[in-house]
């Protein structure tokens, strides 16, 4: 979709969620790593809220903290959705399915399609990640999620 107020969109979406009571979480899918990268954001920060002792003061940052690896709020809102064209991975927290009808009618929705690395992406997974060519060659290209998600895993040890 494309966002040209990303603040008014944003006032949309927690309207959704506070109708439903839900957390509605938008990542971009061209900083994620797959589904498995944010399948992980989320049941991290569902971890950090249930034990009371979370970074942030919303469920929605502590995911995108959590997804970008970082305790630092403008480092997660990278991972966010921004103006211009966005291409995201949409999460309702817990699962409602009558959000979907609501929400499609400011996203237009497609079924989820394999997430090719692209040199492009690898380079800019890379960057965002501080991982260096030395790291990924020394566990191959495969292993690049690998390496994500444990510096998703090492923010929650470091706190």
């Amino acid at each position: 979709m494309t966002i040209d107020d990303r603040d008014a969109f944003l006032q949309i979406i927690q309207e959704i969620a506070r109708l439903y009571s839900i957390h509605i979480v938008c990542f971009d899918a061209d900083k994620m790593a797959g589904q498995d990268h944010v399948e992980s954001a989320i049941q991290h920060a569902l971890r950090s809220f249930l034990s009371a002792k979370p970074i942030s003061n919303s469920f929605e940052m502590e995911a995108l903290l959590f997804a970008a690896g970082s305790r630092q709020c403008n480092a997660a809102t990278l991972f966010g959705i921004h103006t211009g064209k966005n291409t995201m991975f949409v999460c309702i927290c817990p699962v409602k399915e009558k959000v979907w009808g609501d929400l499609a009618h400011h996203m237009h929705f497609v079924p989820e399609k394999k997430d090719v690395l692209t040199p492009e992406k690898v380079k800019r997974l890379m960057t965002l990640f501080d991982i260096t060519q030395n790291e990924l060659e020394l566990v191959g290209l495969y292993r690049l999620k690998d390496l994500i998600l444990e510096r998703i895993a090492l923010l929650e040890v470091i706190r």
